[in-house]
């Protein structure tokens, strides 16, 4: 199974929660899958698909944030481990896609392959799971702030470009955010 496939996976599970997807082909991936106002498509801020969904998390309680992050993006910001753990809103799901690649700049391995990602997640006080143990909407749905991690296999699938631009991306998922309030 590749990144693509695992996104196919989560977005099984998925009816009206608030996404934030990490950059490059994840986001280009969730793009092709499924489109939805509901969607923040992540451009050029590696590492940070975890603050921006934990900030959205603590800001829109009363929705459930599910993070769609890769391996390279955590590694570039373990900070963000502990921080989501210190906050804890029991409104988000961090899903981890670990296929020990730098997927968006050319597959280049990154030191996930070598780790257990929930473990590491789970010694700083985070709720861990992996994604086949697990029933997902079920997870999103318990009311815990929960990190998954998702392993899989490198490769980019040949979704295509985002056709928005970053500022039409933001004011889009900021006017869904108005209509479900």
């Amino acid at each position: 199974m590749q990144r693509r496939d695992a996104i196919e996976k989560i977005m099984e599970s998925i009816d009206d929660e608030l996404i934030v997807c990490n950059i490059g082909f994840p986001s280009r991936e969730l793009y092709d899958i499924e489109d939805r106002l509901e969607n923040f498509y992540m451009i050029g801020s590696m590492g940070l698909a975890s603050s921006i969904g934990l900030g959205l998390a603590i800001a829109k309680p009363e929705h459930d944030v599910v993070v769609i992050d890769g391996d390279g993006s955590l590694l570039m910001n373990m900070g963000s481990l502990v921080t989501v753990n210190a906050c804890s809103p029991r409104n988000l799901t961090w899903i981890v896609i670990n296929n020990g690649a730098y997927g968006s700049t050319g597959n280049q391995e990154t030191y996930a392959k070598d780790l257990n990602l929930a473990e590491i997640a789970g010694s700083v006080g985070l709720k861990s799971h992996c994604f086949e143990d697990i029933d997902l909407k079920e997870i999103i749905k318990n009311d815990e702030c929960n990190f998954i991690s998702f392993e899989c296999e490198p490769g980019n699938s040949s979704a295509p470009i985002i056709e928005f631009t970053p500022i039409f991306i933001k004011e889009r998922f900021m006017n869904s955010l108005k209509k479900i309030s």
